[in-house]
């Protein structure tokens, strides 16, 4: 069976240390795939993590090749999958996965995960049981009230100088790509 995608990202706050927590998943809120998940639909599975030691990856993109970070905490809560972890910025993705979240570039999260249980709904589900694989950071969330919010440390606006400076220079150089 393949591995399924369902996209949030609600109210996620990033930190001057690069600790980022908020909703991986609302309960009850479709996606445009017209799938929704039922409150309990993980609970079996961070059962499953917590009993054999392991943790929930966090990805760049889904790329199981690209690790960014670690989730320490993963739990349901009444309005969804609650996380917390830290982006990795010794690793060169996490770095620039942090500086994308401040400057707002990015805005969602994204769960990677199986079906074991759902019920049809409409054009959709309804996702009563999942076995989640992990949790990624993403360009485009799913769902579209799904946003993420990053906190000011004064780092975005350097960023964006430092982007209008290379982009003051390429036009200089007669460059015109993005």
């Amino acid at each position: 069976m393949e591995l399924e995608r369902k996209y949030a990202g609600a109210e996620v706050a990033l930190g001057g240390d690069a600790r980022i927590e908020g909703y991986a998943s609302l309960f009850g809120a479709a996606d445009q795939g017209g799938d929704a998940v039922a409150p309990g639909a993980f609970a079996a599975s961070l059962a499953r993590f917590g009993a054999a030691g392991r943790r929930v990856r966090m990805l760049w993109q889904h790329d199981p090749a690209q690790p960014i970070g670690v989730w320490e905490e993963l739990r349901e809560d009444a309005r969804g999958l609650f996380v917390k972890g830290r982006l990795l910025t010794e690793v060169a993705r996490g770095r620039e996965a942090a500086a994308l979240l401040r400057a707002g570039a990015i805005e969602g999260l994204s769960i990677g995960y199986r079906t074991v249980q759902a019920e049809r709904r409409g054009a959709g589900r309804v996702l009563t049981e999942v076995e989640l694989w992990e949790v990624s950071l993403v360009t485009f969330p799913m769902l579209p009230s799904a946003r993420v919010a990053a906190k000011e440390d004064g780092t975005a606006e350097a960023l964006r100088a430092l982007a209008e400076g290379f982009r003051a220079a390429r036009a200089a150089l007669g460059e015109t790509r993005e």
